[in-house]
This record gives C-alpha cells, structure tokens and sequence, in this order.
C-alpha cells in the first residue's frame, strides 16, 4: 500500500484533523469516524453538512458501514482478549 502513499507517516498526524498532510476529505473522514467511536450524538446537523460536501449519499454509507465494522471488530478482539499476544 505504500505505492499508493498508505505508510506510516499517512497515520502518524490521524488526531490531527486539520493536518496539511490530510485533504479536506480525509480530514472530515477521520473526524466522523472519532465522533461515530467517540461522541456519536456530537454529529449534528452542520457536521451532516461538511460529510456531505465532501462525499456524496453511498459514500457516506459505505464510510460508515466500515467505521462500525472496524469499531465493532476492535471491540470483539478486546472482548474476546484477542488484541493480547498469545504465549501459550
């Protein structure tokens, strides 16, 4: 993937939302998917705007469809202790 420029720097600024490394897309992404996780009630009417100038209505679904799968399944990994190292 780092032909297509996913490496680690890519992710090295994520809590940054305003990062100059970051389009305005990616920027509004990374903010919906930490208010999905984080404060899903803080998405409001004017965030739905600025999701909505970037993306158009099936990306948004696809976007979220795998904000909750990626939440879900992190979730399931802890629940389950997956996210530790096997030893034994």
């Amino acid at each position: 993937m780092a032909e297509q420029g996913v490496d680690e720097e890519l992710y090295a600024h994520v809590a940054e939302h305003d990062h100059p490394q970051y389009s305005a897309q990616e920027q509004v992404a990374i903010e919906y998917a930490e208010r999905f996780a984080l404060d899903h009630l803080a998405i409001d009417e004017a965030f739905w705007a600025r999701l909505q100038a970037e993306f158009t209505d099936p990306e948004i679904v696809d976007l979220t469809i795998c904000i909750g799968n990626w939440l879900g399944f992190g979730r399931l990994t802890q629940v389950l202790h997956l996210d530790v190292s096997c030893d034994r």
